[in-house]
């Protein structure tokens, strides 16, 4: 049986008080952080492998189903806002197409083919990445896509919860986090979302600090959308900058961007 799916350490759950309920799951999600620790060496040659594909124009793809396949589309989604990057650089591809964020949609999974015909309008190239993202590590969709990827010359990752499974065979650079047994039997939104959500995050944070996408530890690139990340912005700058809040703004609204503005002084 595979891990994901064996039977939580919890029974009975329907008895349980509300406060027990939460105490036993944040005890299990304190679990995540450790299994994540252990996969760091894989991250590290995965992302290793990423960024100079990207330094010569690649981009990554994540392609998952259900929950994994969400986690890749927000991950994607949210790296044009924090690193300034156009919006194909880094693309989430979900199985049953953008209505299965919403809704699922039956059978989408258990089509091996279908993975590779989603990918094949962005002309995928060798300086291209596909991590395929699957919790149980058996999913058709994302084997299907690895493998037909894998023969076009894309570097291949991907991020499971299970040990040695299909997906991770699939993969020239599989992660492997297994976090154990859901507190909800198979319920891999779970602790295995968790998981996958916290590799997403080192994953791409990793690969767009090493594009020159962050100075110090400021999102310099980040787009301005509303007043918040305005008023950061400036702060960022008096920080860098070292002037007043005045002079910030002026030089944030003369050269539209944290970097503009910096590097307009620092040059």
């Amino acid at each position: 049986m595979l891990t994901t799916e064996s039977s939580s350490h919890y029974n009975n759950l329907e008895k349980m008080s509300v406060q027990d309920i939460l105490s036993s799951i944040n005890k299990e999600d304190k679990t995540v952080p450790n299994a994540v620790e252990k996969a760091i060496p894989q991250i590290e040659a995965l992302v290793s492998q990423i960024v100079p594909r990207m330094q010569k124009g690649g981009r990554l793809f994540y392609i998952g189903a259900g929950t994994s396949g969400r986690l890749g589309v927000v991950d994607a989604s949210e790296c044009p806002p924090t690193f300034g990057v156009p919006f194909d650089l880094v693309v989430g591809i979900i199985a049953g197409g953008d209505t299965a964020i919403r809704k699922a949609v039956e059978n989408a999974e258990d089509d091996w083919n279908q993975a590779w015909i989603d990918l094949k309008p962005y002309e995928p190239n060798e300086n291209d990445t596909l991590i395929g993202i699957a919790a149980s590590g058996r999913t058709p969709y994302v084997i299907g896509g690895l493998t037909v990827a894998q023969k076009a010359g894309l570097l291949t990752g991907c991020v499971v919860c299970n040990d040695g499974s299909p997906v991770a065979k699939a993969a020239a650079f599989p992660v492997e986090v297994v976090v154990g047994p859901e507190f909800l039997t198979g319920s891999t939104r779970m602790k295995s979302g968790t998981a996958q959500k916290l590799v997403l995050n080192m994953i791409s944070t990793a690969v767009m600090i090493r594009l020159g996408k962050v100075k110090g530890n400021k999102m310099i690139d980040m787009q301005l959308t509303n007043e918040k990340l305005v008023n950061r912005a400036q702060q960022m700058i008096i920080d860098e900058l070292n002037v007043d809040a005045a002079e910030a703004e002026k030089l944030l609204n003369q050269y539209g961007s944290v970097r503009g503005a910096i590097e307009s002084v620092q040059k």
